[in-house]
């Protein structure tokens, strides 16, 4: 027999895909009440079954108007380009390589015009008063987080 956690994870991949959509917004409060458990139970099923390694991006809103919205991605289809970029990129970054990555994905069509602009004003130098090693461990930091959030699509 499964248990509650196997239970309310079905249920909300089953209830994304009946709705057609790639999106599901749900009360944690209602959803606790359907399956007589406590709120903190839906937590966990949200943090550990609907990751993003496992191809979903989940946003919460506590309080009593709160949702959780969760989101079904897919893996861009230039994910290679993106894990080989974010592997070059290491613990610290200069300004110039970081600029130099964005432009290769760029160039290689993984990224719009506009992206790559708005990648490459967060690179700036200028933004960090702070020490240059610090400055370019900041800068690796943004840069494989942007990649990341690259590396899906939403399907909606």
């Amino acid at each position: 027999m499964s248990n509650i956690t196997d239970l309310i994870e079905q249920y909300l991949k089953m209830t994304l895909t009946r709705s057609g959509k790639e999106l599901l917004e749900i009360k944690r409060s209602e959803l606790a009440k359907q399956f007589q458990c406590v709120p903190s139970q839906i937590n966990y099923v949200i943090s550990t079954r609907f990751t993003l390694e496992k191809g979903y991006i989940v946003e919460s809103k506590r309080g009593g108007g709160g949702y959780i919205r969760i989101t079904k991605v897919e893996s861009h289809e230039d994910a290679a380009l993106f894990n080989h970029m974010q592997s070059l990129i290491g613990l610290k970054i200069d300004q110039q390589t970081a600029q130099n990555i964005v432009f290769r994905l760029y160039e290689e069509e993984a990224i719009t015009k506009r992206e790559a602009k708005i990648m490459s004003s967060i690179l700036e130098r200028e933004l960090y008063k702070s020490t240059i090693e610090h400055r370019d461990e900041v800068r690796a930091n943004l840069l494989k987080a942007m990649i990341e959030t690259l590396k899906y699509t939403e399907n909606h």
